[in-house]
């Protein structure tokens, strides 16, 4: 996936004046009065953009790339919408083989939440493809039980990006489950791999760049409280 330079990024005029401001207060020396003004017309600024901002509504929300993060990223949401004391759903499309910390660590809000761990582990492990497209349908199943459910605020649908790279679930399937949801419900989809019809469809989008990987670069297995 084509990942956008700083500069194609910032082409909204009021970013871009945000970043005017920001830039002529790091990079010269100012009077305590000229600051203020630079500070009340970025003020003004975001004021602005928030005024014209829509409702709330619900979203789709994918976290994709080669780096590490993007579950770690979206149980963060999920930490957050149950903090509001909304309720949550948790599916994971490849763990299931061995309890994550994770489900240990929200079992707290029990009341609020639903976590289902619904794999059996990375494809080289399972070796049995048939029975993963089972678990993988089985996942998808559930998982559009949550998002038809008006009850959960915000459903984390784990690796589901890599079913469907490795093509146990069809694209436009998940398109048609994600078109149900209710209009204030999120949705979080994880995983390398996410197809362009997905990020398309997506209302935000971020993508984990790898840079350093312990194991990559030196070795070092898994360790608790970071991988797992």
């Amino acid at each position: 996936m084509k990942s956008d330079t700083p500069e194609e990024l910032n082409t909204n005029p009021a970013d871009q004046e945000i970043s005017r401001l920001i830039d002529e207060v790091i990079s010269s020396s100012q009077t305590d009065e000229k600051y203020r003004q630079k500070m009340q017309r970025r003020k003004e600024v975001q004021d602005q953009r928030i005024a014209k901002a829509i409702p709330e509504k619900g979203l789709i929300i994918v976290n994709t790339g080669h780096g590490k993060g993007k579950t770690t990223a979206a149980l963060g949401m999920v930490l957050r919408s149950l903090g509001h004391g909304h309720k949550v759903a948790i599916v994971q499309f490849i763990k299931g083989a061995w309890e994550p910390a994770e489900k240990r660590a929200f079992s707290h809000w029990e009341n609020q939440l639903e976590f289902h761990a619904m794999g059996e582990g990375f494809t080289w492990e399972t070796q049995d493809r048939d029975r993963d497209l089972d678990k993988a349908a089985a996942a998808w199943e559930k998982s559009l039980e949550f998002i038809n459910n008006p009850d959960f605020k915000l459903v984390l649908l784990d690796e589901i990006n890599i079913a469907l790279k490795l093509g146990y679930l069809q694209v436009q399937e998940v398109l048609a489950g994600l078109a149900q949801k209710p209009a204030d419900k999120h949705v979080i989809l994880t995983g390398r791999g996410a197809p362009p019809a997905l990020i398309e469809k997506a209302d935000l989008v971020t993508e984990m760049t790898l840079v350093k990987h312990p194991f990559k670069d030196q070795g070092v297995k898994a360790q608790a409280g970071i991988e797992y």
